[in-house]
């Protein structure tokens, strides 16, 4: 390089930095400090039955956290505190540990009221706290704590008529009379293996059912399981705090073991007796789901066999005392569950979701014509959620990704004319939807991955009534101050080895230097059921901000056997995970590489969960395209995961163990040639911190050498301001050191 050459170099390098610096830059402590940012400001936002006003769980601006119940009324458009948790309870609330790990599953944090429901005619409220029970009355504004007991409530519901309140107890099942003042114990052998009306551990993480019982329409009687976990494997684990260590023995189904062992009884108020179900001779099957037919006579429950290869809907008539097989869903590699379930008020029909022609679509069934259903919706595209159905005018609306897959709107379909479909979310971007008991209109949270969330009204037209949270990005939000330094992703495809559309997006820094190739980091999950490449805003993504500013080039893909594709897009992972995925994820690096802003030999990938599991095998697997890794909580040998997750994609270790084999991060840990990060919550049950501890000793008889970062009392998602601060800085660190 001559020195005209190198002189040009160092003024282009100094024009390029100074460039970025007339706005406010990215710190990690503000994307951690601002809920308007990080869409978690507002939770479980819903209207009141009577449709009178939406309430909400607010987010404190002093206290970060801890969330008091508001309440917006539709008339006035005026929003007001309708509970402050401090009235309810002072101090800090003390959690059981099964609390503990049931909120884990719900991903549920914070303190205050985390969860409220409310009675059918909008009277009353209930908040479970602290593990007690309290019943609020509007007209009063007063509480009352209905339980007051040693033991520790959980899982607390309204009947529908509002007459009983329920929820579990040490393990068994109970109600509370309001009109009678007493309390009713619907079960009471419950304890050690033994629970009542409560969901396994598989239920709760993999099936996204965290409850154990569930009411009748007339509020007369209660379905519920009975689970025995005596033959669940003992993981004894430890839970590592900052000061002090707990021994747990969780019992915890590893893949190839036994699960628990459920049962599905239904309870009769009017005698206190219970039926139980004669659910076959396969004991070792899955419960996923159960719904009451709107007559309160049937009870229909999802029969799932262990391959997860067969999904049954099955009806029960307590009256005959007779079970029919009302469907039945196969599949040559797995059959994913869903909760598109609806029984419809004339108690003659119901809709369903299935996968059947390779795409999630709606289907109509007539329960006494169970073989000719009429298929609603149709194309090479999937619905996401059934939300609501208007029975006088035959309309049923709801979300999917008819226009793109980057994208979740609002549709509907009448039954009159199935097939046709009308789009009544407006703005492109990604609507989440809550309707109006009586169908009037919905509340959405919409947002784009340029604007944060906002939340509007609507009437069942699409059209705009009103805001519930504007979120408008003016002078006074604490975005505006960083627009200028904005940086807007990129979205396009690459092509498969299989010739299958994969979608990407790209955050490339505002100035980029003609002079210097950028580093670049892929940000990765890759695992099923979930979607990163979303026209969506995230608080993920404010960190590809934070680095773009840095000078990096921020890249993701969702890779085949990730989800809203439709099965052929799912099914490659199948018997041998992390091989098409680390295909495409290696065909996604070799595009970056070809840009000429990017340097491809300071390539970095960075991921948590199964993003954790696939940035290792990319170090492993892949170490000439990825220089650099984070991994995060990974799991590294599939036999210590779950049953119902890891045998849905591997099937079963003793008939593929090949295949658990190929897809276990240990044979390829002696190929590391790059840097490697490895960090993981000291007190994670789900992906147990022994994955990474035994990933430890691997390298270090390997002789790599690699950085580890453990965290103190954290679980699976890392909670805590502290922790993220700390993590985030961690990384982005990591990456200075190694890929500038």
């Amino acid at each position: 390089m001559t020195l005209r050459t190198l002189n040009a170099w160092l003024t282009a390098c100094l024009l390029w930095f100074s460039g970025i610096t007339h706005a406010e830059p990215w710190t990690i402590e503000r994307i951690a400090s601002e809920p308007s940012l990080s869409g978690d400001s507002l939770r479980k936002v819903q209207y009141a039955p009577d449709g009178s006003r939406i309430t909400y769980l607010k987010n404190r601006t002093d206290e970060q956290y801890k969330f008091d119940l508001w309440q917006f009324d539709v008339k006035t458009n005026k929003h007001s505190r309708l509970v402050n948790a401090d009235d309810l309870l002072q101090g800090k609330e003390v959690l059981s540990d099964e609390e503990k790990a049931r909120r884990e599953r719900l991903r549920l944090y914070g303190q205050g009221i985390v969860s409220y429901s409310w009675s059918a005619d909008a009277s009353a409220l209930l908040f479970p706290l602290n593990g007690d029970v309290f019943y609020y009355q509007l007209n009063t504004k007063q509480s009352r704590n209905i339980t007051k007991s040693s033991g520790f409530e959980t899982d607390v519901k309204f009947s529908p008529n509002g007459q009983y309140i329920s929820y579990i107890r040490e393990q068994n099942l109970y109600y509370f009379d309001l009109k009678a003042g007493k309390e009713v114990a619907v079960t009471s052998v419950g304890g050690g293996t033994i629970k009542f009306g409560m969901a396994e551990f598989v239920a709760q993480e993999e099936m996204t059912r965290m409850t154990g019982y569930w009411w009748s329409p007339d509020s007369q009687k209660l379905a519920l399981t009975k689970t025995d976990e005596q033959d669940v494997d003992i993981a004894v684990r430890n839970e590592i705090y900052a000061d002090e260590i707990k021994l747990f023995e969780q019992r915890y189904p590893f893949t190839g073991t036994a699960n628990a062992a459920i049962e599905l009884g239904i309870y009769q108020l009017s005698n206190q007796s219970t039926t139980w179900l004669d659910l076959g001779q396969d004991k070792d099957i899955y419960l996923a789901r159960v719904n009451w037919q709107q007559n309160s006579q049937v009870l229909s429950y999802q029969w799932q066999n262990r391959t997860q290869q067969k999904l049954e809907l099955r009806f029960f008539d307590l009256a005959t005392a007779k079970q029919e097989v009302a469907l039945t869903e196969t599949s040559n590699t797995w059959v994913n569950l869903h909760k598109s379930l609806a029984f419809l008020k004339d108690k003659k029909r119901f809709i369903w979701a299935s996968e059947r022609d390779g795409y999630k679509h709606l289907y109509l069934y007539r329960i006494n014509e169970l073989n000719k259903p009429v298929q609603l919706t149709k194309g090479e595209w999937v619905v996401d959620k059934l939300e609501y159905v208007d029975e006088k005018r035959g309309d049923v609306y709801f979300t999917g990704r008819k226009n793109t897959p980057l994208e979740k709107h609002l549709y509907k379909v009448n039954w009159h004319e199935p097939g046709v479909i009308k789009k009544i979310s407006k703005r492109a971007g990604y609507h989440n939807v809550v309707f109006a008991k009586d169908g009037s209109g919905y509340i959405d949270n919409f947002s784009t991955a340029n604007s944060p969330e906002q939340v509007s009204i609507h009437d069942k037209t699409g059209k705009q009534s009103g805001w519930l949270v504007e979120n408008a990005l003016d002078k006074n939000h604490p975005l505006h101050a960083f627009l200028d330094n904005w940086v807007e992703p990129r979205f396009g495809t690459l092509t498969a080895e299989d010739g299958q559309t994969l979608h990407y997006s790209i955050y490339k820094p505002n100035k980029i230097n003609p002079y210097i190739a950028h580093p670049a980091i892929v940000k990765v999950y890759g695992g099923p059921h979930v979607q990163r490449v979303t026209n969506r805003w995230s608080h993920r993504n404010l960190w590809n901000q934070y680095m773009a500013q840095q000078g990096y080039v921020i890249f993701a893909l969702d890779n085949r056997g990730s989800y809203y594709r439709g099965k052929a897009f799912e099914a490659p992972i199948y018997r041998h995970l992390a091989d098409p995925e680390i295909n495409d994820q290696i065909l996604g690096a070799k595009y970056l590489a070809s840009l000429d802003y990017v340097d491809g030999k300071k390539i970095g990938i960075f991921g948590h969960s199964y993003g954790g599991y696939m940035s290792l095998m990319a170090m492993f697997k892949a170490g000439d395209y990825f220089s650099a890794g984070v991994s995060g909580a990974p799991v590294t040998d599939w036999l210590l995961y779950d049953t119902h997750y890891t045998e849905r994609y591997l099937g079963h270790p003793e008939e593929n163990a090949a295949g658990y084999t190929a897809s276990s991060v240990f044979p390829y840990a002696k190929d590391l040639k790059g840097r490697l990060l490895i960090y993981h919550g000291m007190a994670d049950d789900n992906v147990l911190f022994t994955h990474s501890t035994k990933l430890y000793s691997e390298l270090q008889k390997q002789g790599k050498l690699f950085e580890i970062l453990d965290y103190p009392g954290s679980k699976h998602s890392m909670r805590g301001k502290a922790v993220q601060i700390h993590l985030n800085r961690s990384i982005s660190d990591f990456f200075d050191r190694h890929l500038k």
